[in-house]
């Protein structure tokens, strides 16, 4: 555990970044990010923090601003002060009461992809009446 405390980068509320952060750790944000943010750990914005871009992340935590889309490997947390102007994706998704969000979400624990059709036939064949013995005289 003491390895992923270390690989933690934190951006305080008096810094802004513009342009676009990668890592392969975790971020704490508190500041301002103007740019596409690419993390292979979590991301944690705080209720300070503000992201004008798009995320690709492990998971994120959002308690602070993001205009951008997220794409989440695994999980996003919208937090009660949290607001998301954009779509996000992901495998699991926990919004509190209070949440902002503006935008699209897609949400699939899985992480298969997903066709309407396959979704949809089971409901329709069992729909229909059984075959009965209509056509035999």
């Amino acid at each position: 555990m003491s390895d992923a405390s270390t690989s933690q980068s934190l951006i305080s509320s008096e810094v802004e970044i513009i342009g676009t952060i990668k890592t392969s750790g975790s971020i704490q944000i508190e500041g301002r990010v103007e740019g596409e943010i690419i993390s292979q750990g979590d991301v944690n914005i705080g209720k300070s923090g503000s992201v004008k871009g798009n995320l690709r992340v492990n998971s994120v935590t959002l308690s602070g601003t993001i205009q951008g889309n997220i794409e989440a490997k695994d999980r996003i947390a919208l937090k009660s002060t949290a607001r998301l102007l954009g779509d996000l994706k992901a495998k699991r998704l926990s919004v509190e009461d209070g949440v902002t969000f503006v935008g699209k979400s897609e949400v699939n624990p899985t992480g298969q992809p997903i066709k309407l059709d396959e979704v949809l036939e089971p409901q329709k064949s069992a729909e229909q009446p059984p075959n009965s013995n209509q056509n035999r005289k």
